[in-house]
């Protein structure tokens, strides 16, 4: 059968096609990435932005804000913090890129393929789209783990931008220096057990930007506020979901008759939520807030672990299982952020008339359709996670993507405890972790059902390459 001259300019052009599509898809990834803070005209505000924002003109230490963070905001405020998502956005599509990299899985049409899934099915857009530390929970348990197990196949440049970027992640929030750590202390306990596939290096280089992160936090507070203290407000925290569950006022009536508690004539008046208590109209204000209340707080809690240890427990498991359902897109993003505009408007007027004009200060965005896609494919994903490891240890296989899954499944267990126990469970803290599970997922999809890897040379442990 002969080819004419039309079929093949067809092909030409076809092949002509392709190339360009392969060219420009990886250059609309960063701008899709945060494609719903282009659509709102502005980047995406949460109740917590103005606490973070404000570090820098405050100049004082304000529970679960970190000055880090908020310098972090500071240094894109000329930029209409435009740049603070440009850098989330690439930070986001690098450790996705290096993460299929080292997995041996890497191919143009394959991190297209699953980036565009991720930003269609999880969160992950949003997250990226908003002036909030949670893009870098989970983007921290990926950096972590190829900075455990890639020694082998990263250059010396990315083991120091992945150093820089895990001890980064660890000063924007405790939550994540939590995560992170446990992470590091797993694999620590593991290594005996599986060697070399947690390289002794690895481990050493993770557990030190853990550190260098706590000191780069410590560090901050010290240069903001003159303070060489961690960021306060662990009681408070724990206080609320505490009280939330009851304990608070069944340990006030017991002991108020006796004790002379702040809180003792408000007993029976403690609202029925944490939130409540510590953000809305409550005695919390009238008795001086964290300034007034925090040693009383930090009694309560300890005191009241000491009195009902079974009752703590039980809450305790409760929330972390309700926490891991807690997986919706989008809590805490809509119009009603007063503090932040508030921030904004007296530190950055600057920047009020474009935060105004935007469609979520306008009340525009809404995700209930968005969450009909985001919950069922989230849960999905933890499903899927347990069967991955489920089949690797039935066919006995420890491979880097089992060894990842295995990874997530602790990070999403160990978010869920800290979050869900300390804070009560939310969905915003849910939503920020679960995406990496859907990554995984995806991952073991391609890797299963998708085209061989024929031509790709990946790097393997001790410096042989395979073709």
């Amino acid at each position: 059968m002969s080819i004419t001259t039309d079929q093949l300019r067809a092909r030409a052009a076809a092949s002509s096609w392709l190339r360009l599509a392969a060219v420009a898809l990886p250059l609309l990834l960063p701008l899709l990435m945060i494609a719903p803070a282009v659509w709102n005209g502005y980047p995406l505000l949460q109740w917590d932005t103005g606490g973070y924002l404000a570090r820098w003109y405050e100049g004082y230490l304000v529970p679960s804000r970190s000055t880090v963070f908020g310098l972090y905001l500071h240094y894109g405020e000329g930029f209409g913090f435009w740049i603070n998502l440009a850098v989330q956005s690439l930070a986001t599509l690098w450790l996705l890129q290096l993460t299929l990299r080292v997995l041996g899985l890497m191919q143009t049409f394959r991190f297209v393929a699953i980036s565009f899934c991720l930003m269609l099915s999880t969160a992950l857009p949003w997250l990226a789209s908003m002036l909030l530390t949670d893009i870098f929970a989970g983007l921290a348990v990926l950096s972590l783990f190829l900075l455990v197990v890639g020694a082998s196949r990263t250059s010396s440049l990315e083991k120091i931008s992945l150093f820089v970027f895990t001890a980064f992640a660890v000063a924007t929030h405790s939550a994540t220096l939590g995560v992170l750590l446990g992470l590091c202390a797993a694999g620590w306990m593991m290594r005996p057990f599986v060697g070399g596939r947690l390289p002794l290096a690895g481990l050493t280089q993770a557990s030190l930007a853990i550190v260098a992160g706590g000191l780069m936090l410590v560090s901050a507070n010290y240069a903001l506020s003159g303070k060489l203290a961690w960021t306060p407000g662990g009681y408070g925290v724990a206080f609320g979901r505490m009280m939330q569950d009851g304990i608070v006022a069944q340990y006030l009536n017991d002991r108020c008759p006796r004790e002379r508690y702040k809180l003792c004539p408000y007993r029976n008046e403690l609202p029925a939520s944490a939130d409540e208590f510590l953000w809305g109209k409550s005695m919390f204000n009238t008795l001086g807030r964290f300034n007034g209340l925090n040693d009383e707080m930090g009694t309560i809690v300890v005191q009241s672990l000491k009195d009902y240890p079974a009752w703590q427990a039980g809450a305790a498991l409760r929330a972390m299982g309700q926490q891991l359902l807690h997986v919706a897109t989008g809590e805490g993003t809509n119009g009603w952020i007063p503090h932040t505009r508030g921030i904004i408007e007296r530190y950055i007027p600057a920047q009020a008339a474009p935060m105004r004009a935007a469609r979520q200060q306008n009340w525009g965005v809404n995700f209930d359709y968005v969450n009909w896609l985001h919950v069922p494919v989230a849960l999905a994903s933890m499903l899927a996670l347990v069967a991955l490891l489920a089949q690797a240890l039935a066919n006995r296989r420890l491979d880097d993507l089992t060894l990842l899954a295995g990874t997530v499944t602790l990070a999403l267990l160990g978010n869920a405890f800290i979050c869900g126990v300390i804070s009560g469970p939310h969905d915003r803290y849910g939503a920020r972790m679960v995406w990496v599970a859907t990554f995984v997922a995806l991952m073991a999809a391609a890797r299963r059902w998708g085209p061989g890897d024929a031509g790709q040379d990946v790097r393997q442990p001790g410096g042989r390459h395979r073709h």
